[in-house]
């Protein structure tokens, strides 16, 4: 991988011989880090801006900054020595999707980077209005304090490792076109990132979610995998205690220390599922308008399944979006471990 700093002959001559360019632009009185924080502490400021910046001040344009993305200047897949895999934070703007969420919670919209998994490369953003529920989904959601305040629901997905390749292979080698290698390679290169930044996130979380295969032969079953739930005390639980068996049969409850344990069979009757289903659904009633058919279905590759213990799982983590969302129309803080009774009639659930 060759840089240019936007002398547009050198981006010529690379892609004539078809070498992919990065373009590092130098802006005179500024520092070109180049990805690498030694240079970076070790060379002075640029004394010339690049042909492209001075072409653009000779327009009539005026330079106001220089965005910092050094991180990214090996590949857009972020794939440098200095600041390791994409689950690094620092190779992350955090700061930037710390601010999208508080615009989010503004009810102000936002431009979402989006990244090109086949590609390797970010493309054009998308536009994101505000709405009555949003889903922030990524790996590095709870890292700091005021990422994790910025959540009213924090539902961390903590399958075992073995069951984790498996879902990513299944999904990066028929979805995003990588070969088993490229993708068993990558897991392997990440993990201690992983083991670092990424697992310790599930302390922070209201609900920490893992499907588990019942036995070793069930592997490659994800119709029955079994589900546990930790439901911690920092968010308030329906109570689904009379319709639990203690035979161990179906699903149980075992209480621990601020915290609870829902084990759902994977193989549990569809009945009683259907059962536990609608004891929670009582319980939101003014929300029976989001009630969906699709709950508990899921693909592997492009085959779609269902899965009871999917359902019901999905059932509860829809309970508290609901419940939720009526506690913060109240202005209730739905963390506070003394919530007062609140219905759907407090809030704008029907529109």
């Amino acid at each position: 991988m060759i840089c240019s700093y936007g002398d547009f002959t050198d981006v010529r001559l690379f892609r004539e011989l078809k070498l992919k360019e990065i373009i590092m632009i130098d802006v005179r009185g500024k520092l070109t880090g180049c990805g690498n924080p030694t240079w970076r502490e070790t060379h002075p400021a640029a004394t010339d801006s690049a042909v492209c910046v001075e072409q653009l001040l000779a327009s009539g344009a005026t330079c106001v900054g220089k965005t910092l993305t050094d991180e990214l200047a090996f590949s857009l897949g972020g794939e440098n020595y200095f600041y390791g895999t994409p689950l690094n934070p620092a190779a992350s703007h955090l700061d930037i999707m710390r601010q999208h969420l508080g615009h989010l919670r503004r009810q102000e919209p936002i431009l979402k980077p989006v990244y090109d998994h086949r590609s390797g490369t970010l493309v054009a953003p998308e536009y994101v209005r505000p709405s009555p529920y949003v889903v922030v989904e990524g790996l590095l959601g709870f890292h700091t304090e005021e990422l994790s305040e910025a959540h009213d629901i924090r539902v961390f997905l903590a399958p075992p490792e073995e069951l984790r390749r498996t879902w990513k292979l299944t999904r990066d080698c028929t979805r995003r076109g990588y070969t088993t290698h490229e993708v068993l390679t990558e897991l392997d290169r990440r993990e201690r990132d992983v083991e670092t930044y990424i697992r310790p996130q599930r302390n922070a979380a209201d609900i920490v979610v893992s499907f588990t295969p019942r036995t070793s032969e069930a592997d490659g079953d994800f119709e029955h995998l079994d589900a546990h739930l930790i439901m911690r005390d920092t968010l308030r639980h329906p109570d689904l205690s009379p319709l639990l068996t203690e035979d161990g049969e179906g699903p149980t409850l075992v209480r621990r220390e601020h915290e609870s344990l829902l084990r759902i069979p994977g193989d549990i009757d569809p009945d009683l599922a259907a059962e536990l289903e609608e004891a929670v659904w009582q319980r939101m009633q003014y929300a029976s308008h989001l009630r969906a058919q699709r709950l508990g279905e899921f693909t592997v590759g492009t085959e779609l399944r269902r899965s009871e213990s999917l359902a019901l799982a999905q059932t509860l983590l829809l309970y508290h979006l609901v419940s939720t969302r009526a506690h913060v129309g109240a202005g209730i803080d739905p963390h506070d471990r003394h919530l007062p009774s609140v219905t759907g009639a407090d809030s704008a659930l029907h529109t």
